[in-house]
């Protein structure tokens, strides 16, 4: 049975108004910063990530980073060039760190998310301190098998983490030489293979600062779907 009730014009518009800005509110869109330190396919995250719903910004400026729902830490190519070039965030990063605002590293942005790396050694540029936001060590792999590490490879969730709903089993596409080593293997997320089992996805005790190795932006359909995760993890 349905009940109608009439009201008055201008009380009308003021529900209809009041509904308008709670519906507007249940579906405003993540606010994301990418991290632009001069290093990373920026436009390809940027795309996927808008493909996912989010309201992108690329900023240089390490103030944005406190106004966004989350941020992005991309990166390709060396690690100690890498946490050079990000020398001016490394203040903001860790402020965001301590407010557990979610902070996303891809690929050499995953990588900074820990302590140090073998490659900047291996280059003989001596010790690089990363971020340290997941305490542990990038290292380089060996034995007989191809480096770089490039091509399509299975996921293996091993712990829950909100941006791996939906991805156990499936595929994404990496381009390595090193990868995460970290102290705790509870920091590992997912695995994958490649000569022997490594860490895929990392992310910290309470959830708020993780990585992966591969790049979601390139990773079609599994990629999309871990951008997507990552977007409403944002917003909840």
């Amino acid at each position: 049975m349905y009940i109608y009730v009439q009201v008055g014009t201008d009380r009308r518009n003021e529900l209809v108004q009041h509904f308008s800005y709670a519906s507007m509110s249940r579906h405003q869109p993540a606010d994301i910063v990418v991290v632009d330190y001069g290093l990373g396919n920026l436009r390809s995250a940027t795309r996927g990530l808008e493909r996912a719903g989010a309201t992108v910004t690329i900023s240089d400026n390490p103030d944005r980073l406190e106004t966004g729902d989350g941020i992005v830490l991309p990166g390709v190519g060396a690690f100690s060039e890498g946490m050079e070039n990000a020398g001016p965030f490394r203040d903001a990063l860790a402020a965001a760190a301590n407010r557990e605002q979610p902070i996303f590293g891809i690929c050499l942005g995953m990588q900074m998310l820990l302590s140090s790396s073998e490659e900047a050694a291996h280059a003989g540029e001596g010790e690089v301190e990363g971020l340290d936001f997941i305490p542990g060590h990038n290292r380089r792999f060996e034995g007989s098998i191809k480096v770089p590490h490039m091509g399509w490879n299975e996921l293996q969730v091993d712990r829950h983490h909100p941006i791996l709903d939906g991805v156990d089993g499936e595929y994404a596409y990496f381009v390595h030489s090193y990868y995460a080593d970290p102290d705790d293997t509870e920091a590992i997320a997912a695995t994958t293979e490649y000569g022997d089992a490594f860490p895929a996805v990392i992310a910290n005790e309470s959830g708020t600062i993780f990585g992966t190795q591969f790049h979601p932006e390139k990773s079609g359909e599994t990629g999309l779907q871990i951008l997507h995760n990552f977007v409403d993890y944002c917003v909840k």
